[in-house]
């Protein structure tokens, strides 16, 4: 089975282009080596394996990586026509992100620790990884240190130099990283010779957890020594390091797809205009900028600490009589981040008459190591607080925005916040609409693929021998929205996946019934077939149908509004495949200091 997701997935032809190389999940065979056969007629075949050995438990690598376990290095041999699998690979490690070496006589690929046992891998840049070579015969060489977490290997159009990510294991699930540089004509023994490196950039900004695959210029310019070796230092586009970088320009943000020789083509979008291809030439002549459809506002509130920010969206009005409720936005993670980019989330929320706020609180990604680590040991506070403070300060400096009319939702650790918020502050939000929350942290450390992050989250090392002691889980259970469950007032959309194996769905079923045992107002939708991120348009039609009801005074426009909920999702659609469906927002960016101890 071709492996398709991204942590493993590769396609590449060898550079005389007979052979296909990918990943593929490797086919289990029973431990016990026992089974039975049917006849040729009945299993044309096939072997079936004994009731025991398929009851045994098979790990896999979490969240969006149901089922896949095993991957393995495949080559097809298009003049052959054969398919064979490389081996040589170290039985301890899933290899993945596999690239042609040199004259295609060899690989270079990623691989994966998987013992003692497998975490969750999907959106976590801190696993235990290296890179290793493998020639065709089988003989496997490790090239880089093998304490540390390696991302995104890639090769420069001439072949002769490894561009590659780099970071440390456990801690933050995302974390700035180094880029290294690598002579790819000394790959061997790397790991014992210190001098072959050479570290390009430590990320202190901006997350760097993917490289595009053509993201070095083919152009060399000049030579130079560095590291007690010569070199030529390649042309690497400042904004051509991550496909989920965005570079602001003057109309939002801009998001590198591919580089070929000069040409750099992007994607460029902003909060209240959908994405459109752009293609420009090094160095970058960047296109005209449209003309101006919102307002931009930077400011900042003069408190010793961290940076944090905020976008604001609101409806375009000409009224000044109208006030247009709030619904606070808040993104998962943590260590992730609201760009300043086209969100069909909040553009709906807009569309339909609410004013959004999308928070990056300290912890998001995009503001340094430091903002990162800030929030180890101080979730369910610091984070609240951050949130806090963005909605009051954008509800006393906008006279549009009513304070009587504010929602809250977010997914996964932005759900943890919303229901601290609505426990923190019982009087203050009319609704929250939370996907997949962490409710009680304590609960959930046996039941998440990523049981490192709780840890990590409360300031504690982990280790894979790590064993729960009450003082740890008491931490957990503190910091957890379930301690706020008796202030809750609030009405709570709860939305949860039955197959979600970061955030069990009883999370939420737990603050379900600790709600409904107080008669407060709840509604829990489960959908057992969905994981993590749930399906989109579900999560609209909910979340919009429990925001209008409680938002919107008038029943006339709560009636139209229900009535048209069910084309909302098309009507998203639409705004995106048709750019010139512009929408009329205003759009303010807030940034804010933040004190470490407040």
């Amino acid at each position: 089975m071709l492996v398709c997701a991204a942590q493993f997935a590769c396609l590449a032809w060898s550079p005389c282009e007979d052979k296909l190389l990918y990943v593929a999940e490797k086919k289990r065979v029973g431990p016990l080596a026992q089974a039975s056969f049917l006849s040729a007629n009945e299993s044309r075949g096939l072997v079936v394996l004994e009731e025991e050995d398929k009851n045994v438990y098979v790990e896999d690598w979490g969240e969006g990586l149901t089922g896949k376990s095993a991957p393995v290095l495949c080559v097809a041999d298009l003049s052959k026509g054969e398919v064979t699998i490389c081996t040589g690979v170290p039985p301890h490690i899933s290899p993945g992100q596999a690239l042609w070496a040199g004259d295609g006589n060899g690989l270079i690929f990623l691989g994966w620790w998987h013992e003692p046992f497998r975490l969750g891998l999907k959106f976590c840049s801190n696993r235990r990884s290296a890179l290793f070579y493998i020639d065709l015969k089988g003989n496997c060489e490790l090239l880089s240190s093998d304490s540390g977490s390696v991302l995104s290997p890639r090769l420069s159009p001439d072949r002769l130099w490894l561009v590659y990510l780099q970071g440390q294991v456990f801690g933050p699930h995302h974390q700035c990283l180094s880029m290294m540089l690598v002579n790819a004509l000394s790959l061997s023994h790397l790991h014992t010779q210190g001098q072959n490196y050479s570290e390009l950039i430590v990320s202190s900004l901006l997350l760097l957890f993917m490289l595009v695959h053509r993201c070095i210029q083919k152009q060399q310019r000049k030579e130079s020594e560095a590291d007690g070796f010569s070199k030529k230092s390649l042309s690497l586009f400042s904004l051509c390091i991550s496909p989920s970088l965005f570079i602001l320009l003057s109309f939002g943000s801009a998001k590198l797809l591919t580089v070929m020789k000069d040409l750099m083509v992007m994607s460029c979008s902003s909060p209240n205009r959908p994405p459109s291809l752009v293609h420009t030439f090094q160095p970058p002549i960047p296109p005209p900028p449209p003309q101006p459809l919102f307002l931009l506002i930077s400011f900042s509130l003069f408190i010793a600490g961290l940076n944090f920010g905020a976008v604001l969206l609101k409806p375009e009005s000409t009224s000044k009589r109208v006030k247009f409720p709030l619904v606070v936005f808040i993104h998962g993670g943590p260590h992730s981040h609201f760009a300043a980019e086209w969100n069909v989330n909040a553009a709906a929320l807009t569309k339909l008459g609410f004013a959004v706020l999308m928070v990056n609180y300290r912890g998001s990604t995009g503001f340094g190591q430091d903002s990162i680590d800030s929030l180890l040991g101080n979730i369910g506070s610091q984070d609240v607080r951050d949130v806090q403070r963005a909605v009051l300060h954008v509800l006393q400096s906008n006279a549009i925005l009513d304070a009587d009319r504010v929602a809250v939702m977010g997914g996964s650790h932005g759900g943890f916040l919303a229901c601290h918020l609505i426990g923190q502050y019982p009087e203050f939000y009319r609704a929250c609409a939370a996907r997949n929350p962490v409710i009680n942290a304590a609960t959930l450390l046996g039941t998440s693929d990523i049981i490192d992050w709780r840890y990590s989250s409360i300031g504690l090392q982990y280790s894979f021998d790590q064993l729960p002691t009450p003082q740890a889980l008491t931490t957990m259970l503190e910091k957890s929205p379930i301690t706020h469950a008796a202030q809750i007032r609030t009405p709570v959309l709860l939305m949860l996946g039955g197959k979600d194996k970061r955030v069990s769905p009883y999370q939420g079923l737990e603050l379900y019934k600790a709600l409904k045992s107080r008669n407060s107002p709840v509604r829990y939708t489960h959908t057992h077939t969905h994981t993590h991120t749930l399906l989109l348009r579900q999560i609209h039609i909910l979340s919009l149908s429990l925001f209008s009801s409680l938002l919107f005074s008038s029943l006339l426009f709560s009636s139209l509004l229900f009535s048209s909920l069910l084309g909302c999702y098309g009507m998203m659609v639409m705004v995106i495949l048709y750019p010139k469906l512009k929408l009329s927002l205003t759009v303010s960016s807030v940034w804010y200091c933040g004190s470490n101890s407040t």
